[in-house]
């Protein structure tokens, strides 16, 4: 019997703390609706807020897998939220080389732990695909949606293909961060897990 395999607590522990990643998100997006530039502040608000739950379902990782099957789950909950399948790939992407910096720690090194957080947060991006891709269709969705004119103009400007690279390199970087400050919070199950 291979003590790598995923079984069945291991899929429960993927669904319970991709939920919360979900609820997170979810909440951050509601604030989108005050301004657009908190839109483009999720590159921040995500990974800190999100990074209480990240860091507790680090300390249960042990085996190569969990965080790429987290992505994969993000990816099809955005798609079935209406985000698309354009950020898809960023998302499994992210998901599965987070994974493999970690496991190249054991899963027990936190330095390793914070980078793969950052490369994890990288999804967090997935969400400004469309306004970035389908530029023209996602403004018209905004409008006949009832946002107004200068709503989208704010977040056209914050968000463009000029910008995307800057809000993916917050999200690494508030990422690594967002590690080190749910490592404070969650400090007791770090020690417990055995994570230097």
């Amino acid at each position: 019997m291979n003590d790598n395999k995923l079984k069945a607590k291991d899929f429960i522990t993927i669904g319970i703390f991709t939920a919360l990643i979900f609820v997170v998100e979810f909440a951050c997006g509601m604030l989108g609706f005050i301004h657009p530039y908190i839109v483009a502040s999720f590159v921040v608000l995500i990974p800190l807020v999100g990074s209480i739950p990240m860091m507790l379902f680090y300390t249960k990782i042990e085996k190569f897998g969990m965080l790429t099957i987290m992505s994969v789950l993000i990816a099809i909950i955005m798609f079935i939220t209406g985000m698309g399948w354009l950020g898809a790939p960023l998302i499994i992407l992210s998901g599965l080389i987070a994974d493999l910096i970690a496991k190249k720690g054991g899963y027990k090194r936190f330095k390793l732990t914070a980078i793969s957080h950052g490369v994890f947060c990288l999804w967090i991006c997935a969400n400004y695909f469309p306004v970035v891709v389908t530029a023209e269709s996602y403004r018209k969705g905004l409008i006949e949606g009832g946002y107004s004119a200068e709503y989208c103009d704010a977040l056209f400007r914050a968000i463009n293909s000029k910008t995307i690279a800057v809000l993916l390199i917050l999200c690494f970087v508030f990422g690594v961060i967002g590690a080190f400050v749910g490592k404070a919070v969650v400090r007791k199950h770090f020690e417990k897990a055995g994570i230097v």
